[in-house]
């Protein structure tokens, strides 16, 4: 079985993505789809004493439609602010240190647009958490055209896939049936949402992957536990 899984890129995303991504035995960041408001592509929740705010990307000025491997982020000292942030919010956490560090590293690097960005931060998580698929691609990069659930099964043939795993947004787009008849079994993820210790109150799962890395280190692995159904018992 070669599973595939597409995505588009998400910052430090919480850690539904990265069981996601310890499925795939190919990753595929979907960069070039268009930039909407309201999405998780330059940002994420984070814990702190105040509950769960959002760590937000800046972005330089966008066009609409404009594609995430096209948009900039903005030029001013966000990084610097995204740092301070996660170091006061986890003060206390037993294991920042580590999580501040990987975090440094990712924002320290040159990168070409949001959409590197935040498939820097995805992978960096899913390589601390050892769950980082073997392949890992660009749907930029493979030229094939489309959108939706045409573009998806698309992806999938040209990559051999036989078993696609998807976040249960997919099932207001997906033409189960022809992925049925291609040969490909869809698969939603279940999200077990494994409560780990926490700080500031009542345990939320809906907070960034650096949230589990800050209070378990590497050892948050543990907390990954992936699971999946099949599209015909999802959509019941």
């Amino acid at each position: 079985m070669k599973t595939v899984v597409i995505s588009q890129p998400m910052y430090f995303p919480w850690m539904g993505m990265i069981e996601q991504m310890a499925l795939a035995d190919v990753w595929v960041h979907l960069d070039d789809a268009q930039f909407s408001k309201g999405g998780f592509f330059n940002r994420v929740q984070i814990k702190t004493t105040d509950g769960t705010p959002w760590l937000t990307v800046p972005l330089a000025e966008k066009k609409l439609g404009q594609r995430l491997n096209e948009i900039q982020t903005a030029v001013h000292d966000w990084q610097r602010k995204h740092l301070t942030t996660l170091k006061q919010a986890y003060a206390a956490a037993p294991h920042a240190a580590e999580m501040l560090a990987q975090v440094e590293t990712v924002l320290a690097a040159d990168h070409a647009s949001l959409a590197d960005l935040s498939a820097a931060s995805m992978e960096a998580l899913a390589d601390l958490f050892d769950v980082l698929p073997k392949i890992i691609l660009r749907s930029s990069e493979l030229a094939i055209k489309g959108g939706g659930s045409e573009l998806v099964l698309a992806i999938c043939q040209e990559l051999g896939a036989t078993r696609y795993v998807t976040g249960q947004g997919a099932a207001d787009y997906l033409d189960h049936a022809t992925f049925d008849e291609a040969g490909i079994a869809v698969e939603y993820m279940k999200y077990e949402k494994r409560a780990y210790p926490q700080l500031h109150g009542d345990f939320t799962p809906f907070v960034s992957a650096l949230d589990l890395l800050a209070n378990c280190g590497q050892a948050g692995r543990d907390v990954i536990a992936p699971r999946t159904v099949c599209w015909k018992d999802f959509v019941k």
